[in-house]
């Protein structure tokens, strides 16, 4: 089915049409320097075509008649002919002659003509390219994952089994102003008040994972200062939880020692679970593979934990795929942030 085509975006389309056409033109002059086209065009300082022009003259340079043409574009046959003379008059050249009871094309018009063929028909697959964009960003949700990208992930595969002809596009970048939703962390994180951006706001503990054999395994809780000699394995620095688990470190009065660091979450809990170190686990965003190998201890002192935001972004808040994605995805954690308390 077609798009229902608003006021605004056919304006916007014609618009569109019109610069490109100018810089297409443009482009013509740049690269047919000494041709006769070249010549044409820059015979008037001031040539001012308008897109209806040419297309007028396209028409009556394949017909070759001004009423047949002036027929089937819609238009009186007075207003065609002054157009074409407007033409005329403004690249300084005559395009027709009169033969018989027909017209043809001069040299110029000739040269014109060619020159436009490729020029108008990129110009009139514009709105269909335009609109097959639009039906494919419809079907397109751009999702901007700067924290809990495990859980996001699992999410979305859970989400694809019943929408099939959806498409997510995936990208981590803080700088990023084109996502539909973007999923990030902050220690702590007010809800503007004043936004039309739609937040959701999940609080995660942070525990300390330790290996089962370590000498704090034991412990009901423990205080983070204790752990300031430890080997710590950790997250990347480019990383917001890095940024929050360092912050907490120093409250406590010391810089971790940190042996290894790494951009993935099941690299850093496979070194845990080895016995190399121990490092800092948001309670359910990581879930609990390799539980075996690993003790999570909650961190009595000081209170360790996160905020997981999940912003909607004001441009999405139409577009009814992202809407549904969204609150699934609210749902989602929701019912996992629940299964973990129990």
């Amino acid at each position: 089915e077609s798009l229902p085509e608003k006021p605004e975006r056919r304006c916007e389309m014609q618009e569109l049409i019109l610069a490109i056409a100018g810089l297409i033109l443009e482009l013509l002059v740049f690269f047919c320097a000494g041709s006769l086209l070249t010549r044409i065009l820059k015979m008037k300082a001031e040539v001012t075509m308008e897109l209806l022009q040419l297309e007028y003259f396209y028409a009556v340079a394949q017909n070759q008649h001004m009423t047949r043409t002036a027929e089937q574009l819609h238009i009186a046959q007075p207003s065609l002919t002054q157009s074409i003379r407007r033409l005329e008059k403004e690249l300084g050249v005559p395009l027709f002659y009169r033969s018989g009871r027909n017209i043809a094309l001069t040299t110029y018009g000739e040269a014109l003509q060619n020159a436009l063929t490729p020029v108008l028909k990129t110009l009139h697959q514009i709105p269909t390219q335009l609109q097959q964009m639009a039906l494919e960003r419809e079907k397109t949700i751009r999702l901007n994952v700067l924290a809990a990208s495990t859980l996001v992930t699992q999410a979305l595969i859970s989400y694809k089994k019943d929408h099939d002809g959806l498409h997510f596009r995936l990208i981590q970048n803080s700088q990023c102003e084109d996502a539909d939703i973007t999923v990030f962390t902050r220690e702590n994180f007010q809800i503007p008040t004043d936004t039309k951006e739609r937040y959701e706001l999940f609080k995660e503990r942070i525990f300390l994972a330790v290996p089962h054999n370590s000498p704090y395994a034991s412990e009901e809780s423990v205080r983070l200062q204790d752990f300031a000699h430890e080997d710590f394995i950790s997250l990347s620095g480019s990383r917001s939880i890095r940024t929050i688990c360092d912050r907490y470190c120093m409250q406590a009065g010391f810089v971790p020692h940190i042996i290894y660091e790494s951009d993935s979450p099941d690299t850093v809990k496979n070194l845990i679970a080895s016995g190399l170190g121990v490092g800092f686990w948001p309670h359910y965003t990581w879930g609990m593979d390799s539980m075996e190998q690993i003790r999570l201890l909650p961190i009595a002192e000081p209170t360790c934990q996160r905020a997981i935001i999940l912003q909607l972004h004001r441009h999405a808040r139409g577009q009814e795929a992202v809407c549904s994605f969204y609150a699934f995805l609210i749902r989602y954690l929701r019912q996992l942030k629940a299964a973990e308390q129990h």
